[in-house]
């Protein structure tokens, strides 16, 4: 009977808040079923990796820069998550979208949290303050975040967790992005990773 937690990497591109709520998650306890095995950044100034770091956790950079393209980056982050024996991808503002052909290779293995109520703002060139800007110009009464699975499909895998936050009457898209993060994100990416990691774990002990 397999008692190791999953393994999982962490794909960033910036700050890395969400990956701080995934790594106090773990110091917690409240993320047990998995552990962060890798955190790969797309930009090699991301303060993301330093707060990787200063948890003792592996990173790596894959940059299109460096690499030279899309497709010899995810060649060398599958190679990463080889070396690692990855078994969980959890997206966490990685600013890329990932190839069909990625994607396919870890079906169901790759969650990432989006800053909405999917299926309201979201899809190709939905990110960051624009999706916060979207939803207060269409003046929504209540927005909020979702976790998903990772299709080809920009924010078009099935959704996992959500959960709602209520828009303030003079709320200015950075006002929203925050407490969207404090009172969503960072509560629902480490529960949904800990349901999934357990559902893997559980599956492989029979």
């Amino acid at each position: 009977m397999r008692t190791e937690p999953i393994r999982i990497a962490v794909l960033v591109s910036g700050g890395g808040t969400n990956l701080q709520a995934l790594i106090d998650a773990q110091q917690s306890g409240l993320l047990k079923s998995g552990r962060i095995a890798l955190v790969v950044s797309s930009k090699a100034d991301a303060y993301a990796l330093t707060r990787a770091q200063n948890a003792g956790i592996p990173t790596a950079v894959a940059s299109r820069a460096a690499c030279g393209g899309q497709r010899e980056t995810e060649a060398y982050i599958v190679k990463l998550l080889t070396q690692y024996r990855i078994e969980l991808i959890v997206l966490a503002g990685y600013m890329s979208i990932l190839s069909r052909d990625f994607t396919a290779r870890y079906e169901r293995r790759i969650l990432n949290v989006h800053p909405a109520l999917i299926p309201s703002f979201c899809g190709e060139g939905f990110y960051g303050l624009r999706v916060h800007a979207a939803a207060l110009a269409k003046g929504v009464k209540v927005t909020g975040a979702t976790v998903h699975f990772v299709n080809e499909i920009p924010d078009g895998g099935e959704i996992i967790m959500q959960k709602a936050v209520r828009v303030h009457d003079g709320d200015t898209p950075e006002k929203l992005q925050k407490r969207v993060m404090r009172q969503a994100e960072w509560k629902i990416l480490p529960a949904a990773t800990e349901k999934i990691a357990k559902e893997y774990l559980k599956k492989e002990n029979g």
